[in-house]
């Protein structure tokens, strides 16, 4: 029987450090840096803030990943970070230990603790990261701000403890700090306070937005001139935004909005959740834009003839991957409009989402021939669509060509009911092995969901409850 690995010299300095009551930045300048996270780990936790101070003075890295530790809005241990960063803002000079130039708020970082915190040792080896501290020298106060990194989500009607009391820290040292946010999310916070907090944030560090707030025109109006500050933003998603009655004024307030797309040059990521106000005037977004867009979603609204005819026409949508239209009605629109669409991003797309459009039979023939085209299609879906058996299978003939599709989504056909929308149960069966038939048909392994409207279980437009139709190729002989 082997006799086990004694313990380095570097974990019995470690474990002796731990047991000290608190830490200086005097010794923590000897300390080697393999040592510093598992220390921070222990300070944090007990919540030994004159040692948390300490070590952020002397961090030997540039990051400081705390986001992956706390719980926010936990204000405790963050404040003693916060008060240590305070002393390292007024220094003029600062110890040569000290690389810290970002503090990451976001819920990341955790492969570094585990990295440099494993749990047979205190850190990695030294091809990882020097072990033997620098020299205790002091270098000057680099002239760079410090980066903040949180992500954002703005959900209650008043600012919490948290972000009351970070969002003053931040503002009182402007000079000194960028807040940099990727992410913001805004539910249920009022106009005054979002515009506070923004004032607050770098803007053009913000990649993705997320607005799920049920808004006037106007109200959406105030928001976009900041909209039009997030320079780098990439994604891009408003729902529920609401017209009121007053047409001249609601059309000033479109107009301001859609003009901040053209300053949106990385925009590639567009969802647009019940838009009542871009009825009749899609275009002028459209025209807004700078870039080509990977996904465009347009959902849960009624829009004219005209406003998907500018969509197809855009040159914005050629290279589109991602397309959803769906809850957009389309009943009486003309069976070529969604032929034109399909064959303008035929060479791109991979996923498209039609449900719950009132898509007829002669307009889904309209539109297989290009559908068929679309050779990096990997998903689609027509759930909610009232469509033939006939149909149906012309639309798995078609589909069948495609190499890359795997999620096949379509409606049960309008055979499986009654005049008045009673689910025939027993002929949705038959239907279901007919559909079968006609899979091994064609020879091709595949999986399709068959999706009944509305729900039997939820009442909702699309069901997906339903288990699905698979067909396997038999194994050679």
């Amino acid at each position: 029987m082997s006799a086990p690995t004694p313990p380095r010299l570097l974990d019995l300095a470690g474990r002796h450090l731990l047991r000290a009551e608190d830490l200086d930045v005097s010794t923590l300048e000897s300390v080697p840096t393999e040592l510093f996270p598992p220390l921070f780990l222990e300070a944090f936790d007990g919540y030994r803030t004159e040692t948390l101070k300490a070590m952020v003075q002397t961090w030997p890295f540039v990051r400081l990943p705390l986001g992956a530790l706390i719980d926010l809005p936990h204000v405790g241990p963050l404040q003693a970070v916060l008060e240590a960063l305070d002393v390292l803002l007024a220094q003029k000079v600062r110890s040569r230990r000290c690389k810290l130039r970002v503090l990451d708020l976001r819920k990341t970082g955790q492969n570094f603790w585990s990295m440099w915190s494993g749990a047979s040792s205190y850190g990695c080896s030294g091809s990882r990261m020097a072990a033997v501290a620098e020299p205790r020298s002091m270098t000057r106060q680099p002239s760079t701000p410090l980066k903040v990194f949180l992500d954002l989500c703005l959900k209650k009607r008043t600012l919490d403890n948290f972000l009351t009391y970070f969002l003053r820290w931040v503002e009182q040292r402007k000079s000194s700090i960028h807040l940099c946010c990727k992410k913001l999310k805004i539910v249920s916070m009022p106009m005054d306070k979002i515009v506070k907090v923004l004032s607050t944030v770098q803007l053009d560090c913000i990649q993705e937005v997320q607005v799920s707030c049920t808004w006037s025109l106007s109200t959406l109006a105030t928001l976009a001139p900041f909209l039009g500050e997030m320079s780098n933003l990439q994604r891009l998603h408003l729902s529920h935004v609401h017209v009121s009655a007053f047409k001249k004024q609601e059309h000033d307030h479109v107009v301001q909005i859609t003009s901040q797309f053209r300053r949106l040059g990385h925009l590639r990521d567009l969802h647009l959740e019940s838009p009542s106000f871009l009825e009749g005037c899609l275009d002028q977004m459209l025209r807004c834009l700078r870039s080509p867009l990977d996904s465009l979603s347009i959902t849960k609204c009624r829009l004219t003839e005209s406003d998907l005819t500018h969509v197809s026409q855009s040159p914005d949508i050629s290279q589109l991957k991602s397309l959803d239209l769906s809850g957009v009605p389309m009943t009486d629109f003309r069976p070529e409009l969604l032929q034109v669409l399909l064959e303008k991003v035929a060479a791109t797309l991979q996923e498209v989402d039609l449900d719950a459009c009132g898509i007829t039979d002669s307009q889904l023939e309209a539109f297989l021939p290009a559908l068929s085209r679309c050779s990096q299609l990997r998903a689609v879906s027509l759930c909610g669509n009232l469509l033939s058996t006939a149909v149906l299978e012309k639309l798995l003939r078609h589909t069948a060509v495609l190499p890359c599709l795997r999620q096949e989504r379509y409606p049960a056909p309008q055979e499986s009911y009654r005049p008045r929308g009673v689910l025939l149960e027993a002929r949705l069966a038959r239907l279901r092995a007919q559909l079968l038939e006609i899979l091994r048909d064609l020879g091709r392994p595949r999986i399709i969901w068959i999706s009944l409207s509305p729900c039997p279980r939820c009442g909702e437009d699309v069901c997906h409850h339903m288990e699905p139709i698979v067909y396997s190729c038999p194994a050679p002989a």
